[in-house]
């Protein structure tokens, strides 16, 4: 059978076992730390790619791609709903109205922004009926003052569904004994989890209630809300859309307006941490540096031989070479296989971890999640496993260049 004698030989050395076992030492710990270099980056990667599916799916699946707004309440909002769901690009449309305000119950207070939608058009832009816990969204009944709210501000006032909540609204309303603060009793319809940050400052009540609590005609809408077939479309779709609609006096804004910060900095984040821990596997790639010199001082008396024998300084060259190379291919490939599975696993092990402990990483109260996320790409993989491989293929070039300079009779003269 053909077998090249650079393979040959590279092979035979990196699996014999050495008489100098301090180098077979170094060789075990360069494959090591390039092994977990490659395993860290893909499970840093993944949860980085799952931080930025949940911005985009829960929070972004929430919260407006893009609103269309005006000074004045909006009136014929129903004529310009047909117009923009006609615009290509855009999903869906509903409307709404929001208010700013406090949820009290038994001395409980918790800052929350209600929003008024409409069931029927709200189920379009929105994933919360797919994330309703009690209750329905359909409950939300015009002049019942129903409201929904996340799971994190139900446990904090101990309600369910049934239970009344009273919302405090910023604006002082004059009655004989004084100045009091506009309050609203209202009866919690429906309870929803997302996961995020929005489960404790969100509520829904119906459209038409909104209107009464902001003291506008009920047939009138503050906003606009749009979901756009690419959300990253939406800064440039949604100033289109206001210019097209300029006769009635409206503006735009999207969701980099308002929740861009998040997804700026995490893919800010991603880039600076892959960029950290590509360092990491080159330190571990350029251990295989040191090894190869100590290979090739320990062969000094084998290269003199097969130069003898008659190899060329090129098959030296290749002999070292293909050790090296081996050396970080069995590193990155079980890096690769074990980073694999702690992506796919991490969110399952860490939620049991936190159940076992009593403790809880990631507090909905700190972070827009509540849990560890992660999204393992092919791309990613391929980058990384690639990246590992060059840096110890380059890591072989100068070891097994010194071996190629290596003299027969310098080498055994003391032999």
């Amino acid at each position: 059978m053909f077998r090249p004698l650079p393979l040959f030989i590279g092979m035979r050395y990196t699996g014999a076992k050495r008489r100098n076992h301090f180098i077979s030492f170094i060789s075990l710990t360069s494959m090591i730390g390039l092994a977990l270099g490659v395993l860290v980056m893909i499970l840093v990667l993944s949860v980085m790619n799952g931080f930025d599916r949940e911005l985009r799916t829960r929070i972004l699946g929430m919260v407006p791609h893009a609103t269309i707004n005006s000074v004045e309440p909006i009136s014929d909002w129903q004529t310009i709903i047909k117009e923009l769901e006609d615009y290509p690009g855009v999903a869906a449309a509903a409307p709404y109205t929001q208010l700013q305000g406090m949820l009290t119950h038994n001395g409980a207070v918790l800052p929350i922004l209600v929003t008024g939608v409409d069931p029927q058009y709200e189920k379009n832009v929105s994933i919360i009926s797919e994330h309703m816990v009690q209750g329905d969204l359909d409950a939300l009944k015009s002049g019942e003052f129903g409201i929904i709210i996340g799971q994190l501000a139900a446990r904090r006032f101990g309600v369910g569904v049934g239970d009344k909540l009273t919302l405090v609204l910023p604006e002082a309303a004059m009655t004989p004994a004084g100045v009091f603060p506009r309050l609203k009793r209202f009866t919690v319809t429906g309870v929803f989890s997302v996961g995020a940050e929005l489960d404790s400052s969100l509520a829904l009540i119906n459209l038409e209630d909104a209107a009464r609590l902001s003291r506008m005609n009920t047939q009138t809408v503050q906003s606009i809300r749009l979901k756009m077939d690419d959300l990253f479309m939406a800064p440039v779709l949604s100033q289109r859309l206001a210019s097209k609609l300029d006769n009635y006096g409206v503006y735009a804004s999207d969701w980099t307006r308002t929740h861009g910060n998040l997804f700026q900095a995490i893919k800010m984040e991603k880039t600076m941490i892959g960029l950290l821990l590509i360092l990491i596997v080159a330190v571990a790639a350029f251990n295989i540096v040191s090894t190869l010199i100590m290979v090739v001082t320990d062969k000094k008396a084998d290269i003199a031989i097969l130069r003898t024998l008659g190899a060329t300084p090129k098959q030296i060259m290749m002999i070292f070479m293909v050790q090296g190379t081996l050396i970080g291919f069995i590193g990155t490939f079980i890096g690769g296989v074990l980073g694999i599975l702690a992506a796919l696993n991490v969110t399952d092990f860490i939620a049991w971890f936190e159940s076992a402990l009593g403790l809880k990483f990631l507090s909905s109260d700190v972070y827009f999640i509540s849990y560890l996320p992660s999204e393992l790409r092919l791309e990613d993989i391929v980058i990384i496993c690639s990246s590992a491989m060059s840096l110890s293929f380059l890591a072989t070039l100068y070891p097994a260049w010194r071996a190629s300079r290596t003299q027969p009779a310098e080498a055994l003269r003391y032999e």
